[in-house]
């Protein structure tokens, strides 16, 4: 796992398959199987300020040989992926068999309906089960609803501090790590989430990398104990702090003084909150929300789970709030 920046120039297949985090200003912004498949762009959109829509050449019959999954199924997929925006297009080119019984690769033409992007050919392969796509060296989930077993399994284990409503119709699950420069940029975004939908809960885990992060892990301690002790009130108080004075978290030392001053100003006692942090029920739950962040898929944060859907949690705000409104209208949740 990586600490990320999340922005992007063509925002199509990352916000669309929900598990691609690229960096600004990359044309191959699809996830490609081969250098080939990356590399060659399905047809050059017309220079600005002429730029129109790409015309796709027309799918050949023979590149059908696959049984499963079927064209409806890719179709659905990639309208539940692609539809937040009006300006996308795609067309499927091909559903192969490959070598491996029950191994299909899928081949899809991306573009944008004014031009301004350069299409792009995206491939993966499906495995035999349905549920699940291969692209370079990730398995992400597949099919007509991709991100309902994610949901169902948040909706039952994010049990992190939160904010906004008690229903989880709507929930937007946060996975940060208190020392991540990228966790502290996504903070305003979620500062803007929670006035703009007032119906959603949403809900913070931790997910430190204590690998390139060593003050990480026991500032995740502090804050489960935060909360443990203050409620989730307390908890968003802490944690404000502790990402305002994020640079004191760079020493050990600087660690313990930042870490104390953002449990002061959630009001609560810095010595029984660092007696807390160090026992092995706290190592235990920072360890189950790391282990939460692997069962959702989660390669990198700051991350936002949307009912399910992964989105860079500091992708950029008005894109962001679109992809919200229309996962919550694909689940039927009224704002």
């Amino acid at each position: 796992m990586v600490c990320s920046s999340a922005r992007f120039a063509g925002t199509a297949v990352l916000v669309a398959l929900s598990f691609t985090y690229l960096t600004a200003g990359a044309q191959q912004q699809a996830p490609a199987t081969s250098a080939q498949d990356s590399a060659a762009p399905a047809q050059s959109a017309p220079a600005s300020p002429a730029a129109t829509a790409p015309v796709f050449p027309a799918p050949d019959p023979v590149d059908f040989t696959a049984s499963t999954p079927t064209k409806e199924v890719v179709n659905t997929f990639m309208q539940v992926n692609l539809g937040w925006d009006e300006a996308n297009m795609f067309q499927v080119q091909a559903i192969q068999k490959t070598q491996v019984e029950g191994i299909s690769k899928v081949t899809v033409l991306v573009g944008d309906r004014t031009g301004k992007q350069q299409p792009y050919r995206f491939a993966f392969f499906t495995t035999a089960d349905g549920k699940h796509m291969i692209v370079g060296e990730r398995i992400v989930a597949f099919g007509e609803h991709p991100f309902a077993d994610y949901r169902s399994i948040l909706q039952q284990r994010a049990t992190g501090p939160y904010r906004g409503a008690a229903s989880k119709d709507l929930e937007l699950v946060e996975f940060a790590d208190f020392q991540c420069p990228h966790c502290k940029a996504a903070q305003p975004n979620m500062e803007k989430l929670l006035a703009d939908f007032p119906k959603a809960r949403i809900v913070f885990q931790n997910d430190p990398i204590g690998a390139i992060h060593p003050q990480a892990t026991i500032a995740a301690a502090y804050g489960e104990c935060v909360t443990k002790q203050g409620g989730s009130t307390a908890f968003f108080q802490f944690s404000a702090a502790v990402f305002d004075g994020q640079d004191g978290l760079n020493t050990a030392d600087g660690a313990t003084l930042t870490l104390n001053s953002a449990v002061t100003k959630a009001g609560l006692d810095p010595a029984k909150i660092a007696a807390c942090a160090a026992t092995p029920e706290t190592k235990a739950a920072v360890d189950a929300s790391v282990r939460l962040a692997s069962d959702v898929n989660i390669a990198s944060v700051p991350a936002l789970l949307i009912n399910g859907r992964q989105v860079p949690a500091n992708t950029p705000y008005d894109t962001l709030k679109k992809i919200i409104e229309y996962q919550a209208k694909l689940d039927g949740v009224t704002q």
